[in-house]
C-alpha cells in the first residue's frame, strides 16, 4: 500500500500564511472524520469538549510543524495518540512525510521505533494508572495505535523514499549517459568532418596548385613573347594562391585536418563502380558472403563528394558486419536515379552472436556518416529489419546543394537537446492521482483502525466495574461506550426479568460484555442506565448463566 498524504507536500522552509492555512484546514477535516467515526463506535475518548479541542488543537499545530522539527513533531503527535486515539490519521500522515524525508536508515529506523513505543507506554499509563483498566487491554490499545498511525504508514514512507532516491540517481545516470552519448556524437562529426576537410584539402587544393603552376608557367612565356600580357599571368598565379590559403582557412572551420592513409586512402576513382567492387571483394576474401548490385549508369562523371560519400557508406556498413554479423549474408545495392544515388546494404541474422559486443556498438561511425549525408542534403536511415538483420540507406543527391546551404546542419555541437512538452492537463491529472491514492491510503487506515480497536474494545477493559475515576454518573452514553465498551445482545439477554428495578425516569440501559462469574457459577453484570443520553446510575448484579 502506497499513499500520499492529504497535506500538501513537504518543504524545507516555512510555509506561507495561505499555504499554512490551508493544512489547517485539511488537518482539522482529517481529524474530525477520524474522531466522527470513532465516535460511531463508541471509541471516542471521555473527554469533555473543551479538552478535545485542546487535544485537537495541539494535533494540529504538531502537524503543521513537521516541516520545520519533522523528528519532533512525529514523537509528540505519538505520545498524543496514546492519549487521543482520533490524532491516528494526523500521526500516520507525519509518519509517512518524516520517513520519507529522513536519509539515514539508522536514524530513521530509530526515530520509528522510539515513535512506535510511546503509544504503547502512554496507553498503559492512562488506562492501566489512571483509569484503573487492566494492562493486557491498555498494550493491545497501544499496539493497534501504534501499527496504524506509526508503523505501516512510516515503512510505506520509507520505501517511498527509498524509491525517490532510485529514481533520482537513475535520472542522474540517465542524465550522464546522454552527456556521453552527446560527446561521442560530436567527436564524431569532428572527425567526419576533419575527413571531409582533408578531401577537399586534397582535391580542390591539388587542382589550385596546377593553377598556380601553369599560371607560373604561362607568366615565363609571356613575359618572353608577349610582355604586355605578362601581368594577367601573374594576377591569375597570386589569385590562385589566395584561393589556397583562403581555403585552408575555411576548412580550419571544420577542424584539425586528419587523413587516410595506407589502402583506404580515397582518390579520383573513389565511388564508382570498380570501387565499390573492390570493397566487396575484400569482404568475401574475409569470408563474409556478399552480393553485390548496382543498378544505372558509373559514377564517375559525378561530384567527387558525392561519390566518396557513396564509398563510406558501404565502408562503414561492411566494417559493421565484420564487428558485430560475422559470416551474416550481405547484400550491397547502389542505384543511380535520377538526380540522385541511393546506397542500400542489408545484412541478416549472424550464425553466431557476438561474444565480445553487444547490440551495435557505440555507433560513432552511423554518427559520422549522418553528418557527411546532412553536409550534401541526402538522407540516412539506419535500423533492423525483420529477421534480426540491419539495414543501412543513404539516398544522395547527384548535385548537391552548395556548402552554405547546408549551414544549419554542418554546424553546431550536436542535435537539439530533445524537450518534451508536458501534455496539456497531465499535472492536474498526477496531482488528482496523488490526491485520489492519498484518500484511499488514509481510508484503508481507518477501516484498519476502526477493526483493530473494536476488536480491542470487545475484550474486558476492566477486572470489574471499572472505577469511579473512569466512568461516573454525568457522564454521556459515548463517553461510558468508549470506556466500558458497547452494548451486548447476551448479557442483556441474560438479565431480562432478573436485574433490579430500573431507576425511574431512565430512558435506556447499557449491559456491556461481561464474563466474570462468582463461585457459584453466577454472572456479574454492571448496567448503566441513562436519562436523556446522560448517566444516571451505575448497578451491579449476578444472574444465572442458565436459564
Amino acid at each position: 500500500m502506497r499513499f500520499v498524504p492529504l497535506l500538501p507536500a513537504d518543504r524545507p522552509a516555512a510555509s506561507a500564511p495561505g499555504r499554512s492555512l490551508l493544512e489547517a484546514a485539511l488537518g482539522g477535516v482529517v481529524l474530525l472524520v477520524t474522531f466522527a467515526a470513532l465516535r460511531s463506535v463508541g471509541l471516542s475518548g471521555t473527554f469533555d469538549r473543551g479538552t478535545l479541542l485542546v487535544l485537537g488543537a495541539t494535533a494540529l499545530v504538531l502537524a503543521l510543524t513537521r516541516h520545520r522539527f519533522p523528528d519532533a513533531a512525529l514523537l509528540g503527535l505519538a505520545i498524543l495518540v496514546g492519549v487521543l486515539p482520533s490524532a491516528a490519521m494526523l500521526t500516520a500522515i507525519v509518519s509517512y512525510t518524516t520517513s520519507r524525508r529522513v536519509g539515514r536508515a539508522w536514524r530513521r529506523d530509530l526515530l520509528l521505533v522510539t515513535a512506535a513505543l510511546l503509544p504503547l507506554l502512554v496507553s498503559e499509563v492512562r488506562l492501566d494508572y489512571w483509569q484503573g483498566g487492566r494492562w493486557q487491554y491498555a498494550l493491545a490499545q497501544g499496539g493497534v495505535l501504534a501499527v496504524v498511525a506509526v508503523l505501516i504508514p512510516g515503512l510505506v514512507g520509507t520505501a517511498a523514499g527509498q524509491q525517490d532516491q532510485l529514481v533520482g540517481a537513475l535520472r542522474e545516470r540517465t542524465a550522464a549517459a546522454e552527456r556521453a552519448k552527446r560527446s561521442a556524437e560530436s567527436e564524431s562529426r569532428i572527425q567526419e568532418r576533419s575527413r571531409i576537410a582533408a578531401e577537399m584539402h586534397d582535391l580542390v587544393g591539388h587542382r589550385l596548385s596546377l593553377i598556380s603552376l601553369h599560371a607560373g608557367g604561362l607568366e615565363l612565356a609571356l613575359d618572353r613573347q608577349a610582355p604586355q600580357l605578362s601581368g594577367e599571368a601573374e594576377q591569375l598565379r597570386q589569385a590562385s594562391r589566395d584561393a589556397m590559403d583562403e581555403l585552408r582557412q575555411v576548412l580550419g572551420v571544420l577542424g584539425p585536418l586528419g587523413r587516410d592513409t595506407g589502402t583506404d586512402a580515397l582518390t579520383d576513382a573513389t565511388g564508382t563502380r570498380a570501387d565499390i567492387l573492390a570493397l566487396v571483394e575484400e569482404s568475401r576474401a574475409a569470408g563474409v558472403p556478399v552480393s553485390f548490385d548496382w543498378q544505372g549508369e558509373d559514377l564517375a562523371e559525378v561530384r567527387p563528394q558525392v561519390r566518396r560519400a557513396v564509398n563510406r557508406v558501404v565502408r562503414e556498413a561492411l566494417t559493421n558486419v565484420h564487428r558485430y554479423a560475422l559470416g551474416a549474408a550481405v547484400d550491397v545495392t547502389v542505384s543511380q536515379l535520377p538526380g540522385s544515388v541511393e546506397v542500400v546494404v542489408v545484412n541478416g541474422a549472424p550464425p553466431v552472436p557476438p561474444t565480445v559486443t553487444t547490440g551495435l556498438g557505440s555507433g560513432r561511425g552511423l554518427d559520422g556518416l549522418r553528418e557527411r549525408v546532412a553536409v550534401l542534403g541526402g538522407r540516412l536511415t539506419v535500423g533492423p529489419v525483420a529477421g534480426g538483420g540491419f539495414e543501412i540507406r543513404a539516398i544522395l543527391p547527384t548535385d548537391p546543394h552548395p556548402a552554405g546551404a547546408r549551414a544549419d546542419q554542418a554546424t553546431g555541437d550536436g542535435p537539439a537537446p530533445l524537450i518534451l512538452v508536458p501534455e496539456a492537463g497531465g499535472r492536474l491529472r498526477r496531482q488528482l492521482a496523488s490526491t485520489v491514492s492519498a484518500a484511499l491510503g488514509l481510508a484503508g487506515l481507518g477501516v484498519i483502525l476502526l477493526l483493530g480497536l473494536g476488536l480491542v474494545q470487545q475484550t474486558r477493559p476492566y477486572d470489574g466495574p471499572p472505577p469511579v475515576s473512569a466512568v461516573h454518573t454525568g457522564m454521556s452514553r459515548s463517553q461510558v461506550t468508549s470506556v466500558v465498551g458497547p452494548d451486548s445482545t447476551a448479557v442483556r439477554s441474560a438479565a431480562a426479568g432478573r436485574e433490579p428495578a430500573r431507576p425511574s425516569g431512565s430512558t435506556d440501559c447499557l449491559y456491556p460484555y461481561a464474563t466474570r462469574t462468582t463461585e457459584s457459577d453466577r454472572l456479574e453484570v454492571t448496567r448503566y442506565c441513562f436519562k436523556s443520553d446522560v448517566l444516571s446510575e451505575i448497578t451491579s448484579f449476578t444472574t444465572p448463566l442458565a436459564p
